[in-house]
């Protein structure tokens, strides 16, 4: 089926990030995935080949591309090259992280931070989840405490995506105990700031050399200037950015279950069993078929909401309809592309059983599944409200 989505700019992109993900990323993978960290030189290479930091204005040393059909290209990319916790760091980087420095940041801020996230200098984090408060964010406790002109936070975070590259790291931080929600705000903590360390690099079931890290926050002290956005108004500021993270998951989604299904077909008609190719068999044409249909359907949604999501017209709603249901998508359908597989979908030299263990965060991170349709259910409750 035709997709009348990607224009000739994006498939020449496209064309870039092959050769960038040939050369500079899949010879060194296997190595950072036994690592269990991406070296920060591949960051530099995909600043200057353009694959990070695309959306930084012009005047601060991006290209300004905010068309997001450019990261859906990078997402396919990944997913084709099973090079999956690069991905992640990435669309960290790009999808969740930049969008709060362009949407939220002073011009000093700006000049400050940009140009370094557009070359791949500078590594970005979000430090929302801690031990006590996942999906409840209202259970945040790390406190930001005004002192003259600076703001002093104590606290714990975890989970926190890129915690051990960080060089700045946006940390939500309850700044009001009294006022509720509107108690929270966002500051920018920075590499090698006094109180602030690291700690444990997590180990996690997949997304191997992706690092996820554990960050302490101890008397820290930074400058009044570090506020990103208004005061008070922390959680509305994540609110307002969590259509895009939760796009973003749902494009990776999509694009590994049509991944996954690409490596699954091929496979299937080289492999011969009962003399034949295991393709020729009618319960794997079902598979197949079912699996092509269920990808296509969805492809054509996702597609929509990018295109929503260009227009700023997706809602926190549908974004939330797209994660959850993408990324469902995408589990069955691997853990049904390892089964075609037989015994070799559970070797990690095929990209099959690669894909399998990096799924499984899917419907977790950005907002679980249970989470989402709580989102859902809640808008549709309202119209009888």
């Amino acid at each position: 089926m035709h997709r009348k989505y990607f224009e000739e700019d994006h498939e020449a992109y496209r064309e870039t990030v092959r050769e960038f993900l040939s050369r500079e990323i899949e010879p060194h993978y296997e190595r950072w995935e036994a690592d269990r960290l991406i070296d920060r030189s591949a960051w530099l290479a995909a600043g200057k080949s353009g694959i990070v930091g695309i959306a930084v204005p012009e005047e601060f040393g991006g290209s300004g591309v905010t068309d997001y059909r450019f990261r859906h290209v990078v997402a396919e990319e990944i997913a084709r090259t099973a090079t999956t916790s690069l991905g992640a760091g990435l669309s960290l980087q790009d999808d969740i992280v930049l969008p709060y420095f362009v949407n939220l940041g002073t011009v000093e801020q700006k000049q400050r931070w940009l140009p370094g996230m557009a070359t791949g200098e500078l590594i970005g984090a979000i430090a929302m989840t801690e031990p006590g408060a996942g999906s409840d964010l209202q259970g945040i406790r790390t406190s930001a405490v005004r002192d003259g002109d600076e703001w002093v936070i104590n606290g714990q975070k975890t989970f926190i995506t890129s915690g051990i590259h960080a060089d700045v790291v946006i940390v939500v931080c309850r700044t009001d105990a009294d006022a509720g929600s509107r108690g929270y705000s966002l500051i920018v903590v920075e590499r090698g700031t006094p109180g602030f360390s690291r700690g444990r690099k997590l180990h996690k079931v997949g997304l191997a050399a992706q690092d996820t890290a554990e960050l302490v926050f101890e008397d820290v002290r930074v400058p009044a200037g570090n506020l990103l956005g208004t005061e008070g108004r922390g959680f509305i500021h994540l609110m307002e950015n969590l259509p895009t993270e939760r796009l973003s998951i749902a494009v990776h989604a999509i694009a590994a279950a049509r991944a996954a299904y690409t490596w699954t077909k091929d496979y299937a008609f080289e492999r011969r069993a009962f003399g034949r190719p295991i393709g020729d068999l009618q319960n794997t044409r079902f598979e197949l078929a079912e699996m092509l249909t269920e990808i296509e359907v969805t492809e054509s949604h996702i597609d929509r909401c990018v295109l929503a999501l260009n227009a700023g017209e997706l809602t926190a709603v549908d974004a939330s309809k797209a994660k959850w249901w993408a990324s469902e998508l995408q589990k069955r359908v691997v853990d049904r592309c390892v089964q075609l597989h037989g015994g070799y979908g559970y070797m990690m030299e095929y990209p099959i059983g690669r894909a399998y263990v990096d799924s499984r965060i899917q419907t977790i991170y950005g907002g679980t599944t249970e989470i989402m349709k709580e989102i859902i259910g809640r808008d549709i409750a309202a119209e009888f409200a």
